[in-house]
């Protein structure tokens, strides 16, 4: 037992080390524009800005702009925050008192004094900004880059696997999958792979003719080239890149644009189908990551090139602008449900309601760190 707290030990100091530097670009990018949301919206809303932090705790260094901002980098730098005028923390806490005895001029600048409709706006701009940033990363990879064109072709099929269930035969190619263009075997493979235990049509090119083919992706666990193990759905399908066919098709600004947008649906609805198999018991939880996991796939990706460090950056910016959304009070999507709620009544929740639920939102996420923590540690400790 002590010989693997030893072992755990050295793995995690050592990994750690190596994955500081990526891992710290990475998540300074995304808060940096997710707050870089909520800013520039809270200014157009007109209301006033005290700060401006990237990391929490003790200021490391900063400076105040024309209009009064603190801007600053703190020295836990584990995310960020914009405080308002009128916010008692953070997390955009009010208090009655304090709103209370401010003048009709400092209501006028005041975050909580905004009537329903802009606070919405300036809450939700954090979480948007993530989708936008997204978007963009992925439309300039593939402005640079180009679009991966290789043929969706079946060029084996594994002795019973779904594939074969299915009726799939060598030399079919993969047209549409649900209704959706496959235009190349990149994509055919990301939706198979979240797909697992999920009936998928397909509509295949055999011998000039459209075939129409129903097949359920079997759940596999496979390692990256990294060792990282991971459930995929998988049909059974082997593809052989022929002389000169693997390329890439130059795309314009709208079609690079296109692919963006659909990238970022692409992860929005894979997170909620991992979640919808976590409810019903068929995913497995201890897949969920946490900040050692994102540091360790951030040092991983620097391993691998720039463009996987950007690509990462991309994927977690739009993870994190959906996690912001859930509706758990602290996070943006929480403060949106208060919202909607005083929209509902035609007041606001009471300050006491409001605590608690600050109170249990804290609570639920804290819970949600430490599980995911607990399953970085035993992975890290395996590896």
């Amino acid at each position: 037992m002590i010989d693997f707290f030893v072992h755990s030990f050295n793995t995690l100091s050592h990994g750690l080390l190596g994955y500081a530097v990526p891992f710290l670009f990475v998540l300074t990018i995304v808060v940096f524009f997710h707050e870089l949301g909520h800013f520039l919206v809270a200014r157009w809303a007109g209301v006033r800005v005290l700060t401006f932090s990237l990391g929490f705790g003790p200021e490391l260094v900063g400076f105040n702009d024309r209009h009064g901002t603190r801007w600053k980098i703190s020295a836990i730098p584990l995310g960020g925050y914009v405080k308002f005028f009128g916010d008692e923390s953070e997390a955009s806490t009010p208090s009655a008192q304090t709103l209370a005895a401010m003048s009709a001029e400092e209501r006028a600048g005041s975050f909580h004094h905004k009537k329903v409709g802009p606070r919405a706006a300036i809450v939700a701009a954090g979480p948007i900004a993530n989708f936008i940033l997204g978007a963009l990363i992925f439309a300039g990879m593939a402005l640079y880059y180009g679009k991966p064109s290789t043929i969706a072709r079946v060029d084996g099929v594994v002795a019973n696997g779904a594939a074969a269930a299915a009726g799939f035969k060598v030399g079919d190619v993969v047209i549409q999958i649900d209704g959706k263009p496959i235009e190349s075997f990149a994509d055919m493979q990301r939706i198979v792979a979240m797909n697992a235990g999920s009936a998928l049509t397909f509509q295949v090119k055999r011998d000039g003719a459209v075939v129409s083919l129903t097949a359920t992706p079997a759940l596999l666990e496979r390692k990256d080239p990294f060792g990282n193990s991971h459930r995929l759905g998988v049909l059974g399908i082997e593809h052989k890149s022929q002389a000169g066919e693997a390329s890439t098709t130059p795309v314009g600004v709208g079609e690079a644009l296109k692919i963006g947008v659909e990238q970022v649906w692409f992860i929005i609805t894979s997170t909620f189908k991992f979640l919808g198999s976590l409810f019903v018991g068929q995913g497995n939880p201890n897949e969920v990551s946490g900040v050692l996991g994102i540091a360790k796939m951030s040092g991983q990706a620097a391993s691998a090139g720039f463009q996987f460090v950007i690509n990462l950056c991309a994927v977690l910016s739009v993870s994190i602008g959906l996690l912001n959304l859930f509706p758990i009070p602290l996070l943006d999507g929480g403060h949106l449900m208060f919202y909607a709620a005083e929209v509902v009544r035609g007041r606001p929740l009471s300050e006491r309601t409001q605590e608690m639920g600050f109170r249990i939102g804290l609570g639920l996420v804290l819970m949600l760190m430490v599980f995911a923590t607990y399953n970085d540690i035993l992975r890290m400790a395996a590896s």
